[in-house]
């Protein structure tokens, strides 16, 4: 089992920036392709950005340029790193862990971002 832990969600101002941080449970998080969704109110849950075991990076059309996702395998954690935020963005994010070995996934409880207008 990986349990993740979402932290950094709050309130913002539309134009400003939020790091979410999402911490696994155990070291074998560098084993795992991570991913951030996010699910807006009365929506569903979409992908926003995805880093492999490798660090290859990939993100949804309506975010490129403005977040970035990253990760420090010595500490277990994967990062959302977002700027210029919209009002849009406003959602639970989630953090995703896969395995490409076993294709066991793991989620986090997630987190609120909330982007004032």
């Amino acid at each position: 089992q990986l349990q993740l832990v979402e932290t950094g969600g709050g309130l913002v101002h539309a134009g400003g920036s939020l790091r979410l941080s999402c911490t696994a449970s155990r070291s074998t998080f560098g084993n795992h392709i991570m991913r951030w969704y996010r699910q807006p109110p009365g929506k569903q849950r979409e992908l926003v950005a995805s880093i492999s075991t490798s660090g290859m990076t990939n993100y949804a059309d309506a975010v490129k340029g403005r977040f970035t996702i990253s990760r420090d395998n010595a500490k277990n954690t994967v990062y959302l790193q977002m700027v210029n935020l919209r009002p849009e963005a406003t959602a639970v994010y989630y953090c995703n862990a896969h395995s490409p070995i076993t294709q066991r996934q793991y989620w986090g409880l997630g987190t609120q971002v909330t982007v004032s207008s």
